[in-house]
C-alpha cells in the first residue's frame, strides 16, 4: 500500500521516478522497488526524504487505508477560509513550512523554560 501511495502522489505532482529520486536524494531504483511492491518495508528515513518533495508527511504513507476511505484531509469551513485568506495575501507553501518550524521551535523553547522552572 505504501508503494501505491507514493506512486499516486508522485504522478499527481507530475514527477518521474528520476526527478523524485533527485529531489529526495534517494535511489531511483529503490523508489521503483517500493512502488512495484518488490520492497514493502521502507525506512522512516526514506519516507521522510520523499515526503518533502511530495508535499506530504510520513503519516500519509503509513495510515490504514481501510479506516480512511478518502486520502484527502477534510477541512472545516474555518480552516478553508483561513487558508484561502493566507493564499490571497501571498502566503507561499515555503512560508507556511517556515512558520510551522517557527511554531515548533517556540514550543520547544517553552518546554525548555518550563523544565528549568520546575527544577
Amino acid at each position: 500500500m505504501i508503494g501505491k501511495r507514493i506512486k499516486m502522489v508522485r504522478e499527481k505532482m507530475g514527477f518521474s521516478i528520476t526527478e523524485l529520486a533527485s529531489r529526495a536524494d534517494v535511489s531511483k531504483s529503490y523508489i521503483s522497488q517500493i512502488e512495484r511492491g518488490a520492497q514493502s518495508n521502507p525506512s522512516l528515513q526514506f519516507l521522510r526524504k520523499i515526503a518533502v518533495p511530495l508535499e506530504t508527511n510520513i503519516e500519509f504513507f503509513l495510515e490504514d487505508s481501510e479506516s480512511n476511505e478518502s486520502l484527502e484531509i477534510q477541512l472545516d469551513d474555518e480552516w478553508k477560509a483561513l487558508i484561502q485568506a493566507a493564499i490571497n495575501n501571498g502566503l507561499q507553501k515555503e512560508d507556511f513550512r517556515r512558520f510551522l518550524s517557527y511554531i515548533k521551535f517556540q514550543s520547544w523553547l517553552e518546554k525548555q523554560e518550563n523544565q528549568k522552572t520546575n527544577k
